[in-house]
């Protein structure tokens, strides 16, 4: 049994069966010649605990004798000297998932309410979209194709400054019905997309497909709150622009959603998920039966109401805002604003703007920071008990007062 070279391997005649030609020189190591004439080297060892494998190492013509020779002996001195077991790790490898794939099925988890939030509730409809978005628009594209069980801190530190980059960002029509799609990079959405991110990998810890969390102590940048806020003069420009002759090309839909927004400091999804079964007039509130803080009252001044007696109603359809071709909800009211703040002439104010200034609007009328919170519906501040029938005067006749003031910034 000679020691293998190029020549012998060359040489090695195919026959009707596959045979083994062994290297003198380095116990283990060997190349199979087949009936086909391919020639594909290998090694021979036994594990820590005792258990013989063999593992193909190339093809010869694709690597050398020597090459096959050098990774024999990296092979046999891993399982010698820290006692690993290559061939089990190659089959593990093969069968792990690619973060994509744990991004697809943490997905199908949570949309089958497995997947709990900070509440210990199932994660809400609207939540999943949002996160839905971030695994399409940061995570695969810069992740996707990583193993989880590769996946280390550095990998992760530089997700984070690619996303702050903006290496994701793009400008495109891939939203529901056409609507551009705008995706921002920047600290913030790094934080939050890390955040998440974060959970994925909780959840593959838990499912024993990784030890630790690579995430766990990446630092991230603080998510910036945003503190703008309208002025007397901005909020009448406002005014104008859903007065003025060129409302007419809005949907009704839109024109109602927008003074909602700004009459009530509800946040967006609030505004179109709400349902005619949840505008309680008489006790002057709104029953929100899935807000992002989950099922609360909010109170809700007359101004509102005054909107709410010319809104559309659509005939089957529950919804305030009804779909403009569906018996769900409108979807329109984002890119309805965007159009509207054109008119208007105001840069920076998004439907979030108009939540937090109808917050200052209520700090400048001196109403403390518990009150404004149950106004707005806010973390901690939200009336959330489902056996609440009847809110506090003082909340209603707060909300009352803010909208009013709201209100009449907007017309004079």
């Amino acid at each position: 049994m000679p020691k293998l070279t190029k020549s012998i391997v060359d040489r090695a005649e195919p026959r009707a069966k596959q045979f083994t030609i062994w290297c003198s020189d380095l116990k283990g190591f060997g190349v199979y010649v087949h009936p086909t004439g391919r020639r594909s080297y290998f090694v021979d060892y036994r594990t820590a605990e005792g258990t013989r494998r063999r593992m193909t190492i190339g093809s010869h013509g694709a690597i050398t004798t020597e090459q096959a020779r050098k990774l024999a002996i990296e092979t046999m001195g891993g399982v010698v000297l820290q006692k690993e077991d290559p061939l089990l790790e190659r089959k593990t490898r093969r069968r792990s998932l690619t973060v994509a794939e744990l991004c697809d099925q943490y997905m199908i988890a949570a949309e089958k309410g497995l997947i709990l939030g900070r509440r210990g509730n199932a994660k809400k409809r609207s939540t999943i979209e949002i996160d839905r978005g971030r695994i399409a628009r940061h995570i695969k594209p810069l992740l996707g194709t990583k193993l989880v069980m590769d996946l280390q801190r550095a990998d992760i530190v530089k997700f984070v400054h690619d996303v702050s980059a903006g290496k994701t960002a793009i400008k495109n029509r891939s939203g529901k019905n056409g609507a551009r799609v705008d995706v921002k990079g920047g600290a913030g959405t790094a934080a939050r997309t890390t955040g998440f991110l974060g959970g994925i990998l909780t959840y593959a810890a838990d499912l024993g497909l990784i030890a630790t969390n690579p995430v766990q102590g990446v630092k991230l940048a603080a998510d910036k709150k945003r503190e703008r806020r309208l002025t007397a003069e901005e909020y009448r420009r406002l005014g104008d622009a859903l007065a003025s002759d060129e409302s007419q090309y809005d949907t009704p839909q839109a024109i109602t959603g927008a003074w909602l927004l700004a009459l009530t400091g509800g946040r967006l999804g609030d505004v179109e998920n709400l349902k005619w079964s949840e505008v309680d007039e008489a006790t002057g509130c709104f029953r929100l039966s899935d807000s992002k803080s989950g099922a609360s009252v909010r109170p809700i001044g007359r101004p509102a109401f005054d909107v709410l007696q010319d809104a559309l109603r659509a005939p089957g359809n529950p919804y305030v805002l009804p779909g403009l071709r569906k018996s769900g909800p409108y979807r329109g009211l984002a890119g309805a604003w965007v159009r509207l703040m054109q008119r208007a002439k105001l840069d920076g104010v998004t439907p979030h703007t108009m939540r937090h200034s109808f917050a200052s609007v209520a700090g400048d009328l001196g109403f403390a920071d518990s009150t404004i919170a149950a106004m707005i519906g806010h973390v901690g501040g939200s009336v959330t008990s489902q056996y609440v029938h009847r809110l506090d005067a003082v909340l209603v006749a707060a909300a009352d007062k803010v909208a009013g003031e709201v209100y009449r910034q907007m017309t004079g």
